[in-house]
Parts: structure tokens; sequence; C-alpha cells
């Protein structure tokens, strides 16, 4: 579904599909395509639905092996913080009631040419296209499956 900044801080889920639909559904790249991971720290979600939403994509980019500082893009370690951010904003969304982080394993892509970084794959995995875990991968799917659960829901 179609969702929009109302302020610097804010999203808002008011496609006018929702209005014919059961669930909600939207992906969210807070940190990972703009701005910084501490972004979605800030970052509240409000809906004009009274509907249950599934966060259908959320992540960022990091080829296995590539380390660096938090902060610098393409790391395993930018992907690990990202994660740590954007688990934590989904926590405070009180519709939220599903989610898939986008994707389990890097895979081929045509549309992702950045030689070096993404050669053609879609980057955004937890593990490499050849089976390997990325930093993190482990605590980060046993926190997420425990802990990625709304406020209200507790």
């Amino acid at each position: 579904m179609e969702r929009h900044y109302v302020d610097d801080n804010t999203q808002m889920i008011d496609d006018p599909l929702g209005e014919y639909l059961d669930v909600l559904g939207c992906n969210e790249y807070v940190g990972g395509t703009r701005g910084t991971p501490e972004k979605a720290d800030r970052v509240q979600w409000k809906t004009t639905y009274q509907k249950p939403l599934i966060m259908s994509e959320f992540g960022g980019d990091a080829p296995y092996g590539r380390h660096g500082d938090v902060l610098a893009r393409w790391t395993e370690e930018y992907q690990e913080n990202l994660y740590e951010h954007q688990v934590k904003m989904l926590k405070r969304i009180s519709f939220l009631r599903g989610t898939c982080p986008w994707i389990l394993m890097d895979f081929r892509s045509p549309r992702r040419p950045l030689t070096g970084i993404q050669d053609f794959h879609n980057r955004k995995g937890l593990i490499s296209d050849r089976g390997e875990k990325k930093k993190g991968l482990l605590r980060d799917c046993r926190d997420f499956i425990t802990n990625c659960r709304p406020s209200a829901q507790r």
C-alpha cells in the first residue's frame, strides 16, 4: 500500500485501497534508502483505518564479508544496526500484526548493477546467495521472533 510522510517523523497509511482490505500491508526502508538507522527511532506510524498491518518488507543491503563502521552503508555492521533500529520502530506500531524481513537470502537481480557491492544481486538478505550467514543473523532472528510484538500485545 502507498504511505507517505505527513511530517519528518510520521508515516501515514491512508491509501484508498485500504477501505476494501481486511489487512493492510506495506514496505518500509527507514534508514535503509535515506537517512540513517537512527531515524527509525523517531518515526511514528499512523493509519486512517482501524485494521491490522503486515510490514511486508524492511531491511537494507550488505554484501557478505563487507565490514566497516556501523554507519558505513553497504556493510554487515550497517545492516545489523539498521535491523536493530527498524525492529524497535516496528515494536512501537500498535496496529502491527506481522512482519517479513526483506529478504532472507540474497538473490540475482538485473536491476542491482552497483559494481563491487551489488554485482547484479539484491543484497538485503541475512544470508548470502552462497549460503554464508551475515553478521548477527542468529541473534537478529532470535530477537526478532521473540521480541517483535507491538507493546499492546504483550
